[in-house]
């Protein structure tokens, strides 16, 4: 690939997706150099904290794997100078890695911004060209060309067709079987409405003057008024029983 200005192309695993908080445990980089050739980074990073099950699951990286790494703040700048004036390149890294990268330079004490730079998120143009709608999806699993999409009738039986084709290629042909597929439960957030959210074992409040600040434990020490208050409010009897118990002593137990 020739490209007119170097570019890097990063990717970051991460103890989980709270870019506030989430600590990075590897960093891989691959910078393009426009006169040719390439040069490669790559670091695992000790994240001062636990490394949850199910980040161990999908990464395959454990405490272990960590434990006698660097943290970042130590090669903070040995980073900072491969990226140089770079562009960037990466998936899904204008929302996530870049305001990770960002976060933790800044707690490092160096200054990296990637407003002004180039960047090529990858994720982005494949939303923007491949379409996930029934048109696309029809396309997809049938071979065909939608006529009269947003026609109701057309639309019905496209659907149909479409399920048809699920079934033989997930299900061996057994319709009922779908029923079953589902996408991933996450356990990040305590409630529905994502008020609050698991953290490295502790439950945290999501909004107000304490949001993405304070546990709900930390929050009770400092301000029990404000957390009898939330009582009052409109929130779901589940979590209105969780901060009754709270408030006696009864914190929630983090998910499995």
């Amino acid at each position: 690939m020739k490209v007119k200005k170097d570019l890097v192309v990063l990717d970051l695993e991460t103890t989980g997706t709270w870019i506030e908080r989430d600590k990075i445990i590897e960093i891989a980089m691959v910078k393009i150099i426009k006169s040719g050739g390439e040069e490669k980074y790559f670091r695992r990073i000790n994240p001062g904290m636990p490394i949850p099950k199910q980040v161990t699951e999908i990464t395959g990286i454990t405490n272990d794997d960590v434990k006698h790494e660097k943290i970042f703040e130590q090669i903070a700048g040995e980073i900072l100078e491969f990226l140089g004036s770079c562009d960037i390149g990466g998936f899904n890294v204008l929302k996530f890695d870049l305001p990770v990268l960002a976060r933790e330079f800044s707690k490092a004490g160096l200054y990296f911004e990637y407003e002004s730079r180039d960047v090529y998120d990858a994720q982005k143009i494949y939303h923007i060209y491949e379409k996930r709608n029934l048109t696309a999806a029809y396309k997809f699993y049938c071979g065909k060309d939608l006529v009269d999409a947003h026609s109701a009738e057309a639309d019905a039986r496209a659907t149909l067709d479409i399920l048809a084709e699920q079934s033989k290629k997930y299900a061996n042909d057994n319709f009922e079987d779908l029923k079953h597929i589902d996408y991933e439960q996450k356990t990040e957030f305590f409630d529905r409405q994502k008020k609050f959210r698991w953290w490295n074992g502790r439950l945290y409040i999501m909004f107000g003057k304490y949001g993405r600040k304070l546990s709900l434990e930390e929050v009770i020490k400092k301000d029990r008024p404000y957390v009898e208050w939330m009582l009052a409010q409109d929130f779901e009897e589940p979590v209105k029983e969780m901060l009754r118990s709270a408030l006696i002593g009864r914190m929630p137990a983090v998910p499995k």
